[in-house]
């Protein structure tokens, strides 16, 4: 079984690219391969843009690596109660090229952040979007308080009974 995971955020020190890896480690028996959003820059989006150059070819990859797996393991970043620009941009040519971007692949969707809510603004905003273009939406989870709930040193939840509930998500939807 291949995961692709990723963090829906292109900063090198996302939490969300840890939570998203952290979990897709969950799986038993899987390849996993955790993409990096910076691997798929491109200028931002506009029609204009699309009509000058084409559909990009990055994008084109971006949607490659997903047609990969058989699960995504997707983590939201949540820049003022939405999707961080690098993954909205990637979206957004990733959806003109092909409208079903998450090709039908069961879906782990996750967030977090460092305040208590964990995220829950986008994640419910990616819950209600992403089955629109393909999503197969399994199973959601929100870490709050990241700092606090995350080792950051062994990579793993630290609070017990949040990562039993993930654990517990994983293992009744996949």
């Amino acid at each position: 079984m291949k995961i692709i995971a990723f963090g829906g955020s292109n900063s090198t020190q996302s939490i969300n690219k840890r939570l998203a890896t952290y979990a897709a480690g969950l799986f038993e028996n899987a390849d996993v391969e955790v993409l990096d959003l910076n691997d798929f820059a491109m200028p931002v989006f506009s029609v204009d843009l699309e009509k000058e150059i084409g559909q990009h070819e990055i994008a084109k990859a971006f949607l490659g690596k997903l047609k990969e797996a058989d699960i995504l393991v997707v983590s939201m970043a949540e820049n003022n109660g939405n999707y961080s620009v690098a993954f909205k941009n990637i979206f957004d040519w990733s959806s003109r090229i092909e409208k079903d971007v998450f090709q039908h692949k069961p879906m782990l969707l996750l967030a977090t952040s460092p305040g208590g809510r964990g995220g829950l603004s986008v994640l419910g905003i990616a819950q209600n979007l992403f089955p629109r273009y393909g999503a197969d939406i399994k199973g959601t989870f929100s870490l709050p308080t990241f700092g606090a709930n995350f080792d950051l040193e062994q990579n793993k939840i630290s609070n017990v009974e949040l990562d039993t509930e993930l654990n517990n998500i994983i293992k009744s939807n996949f």
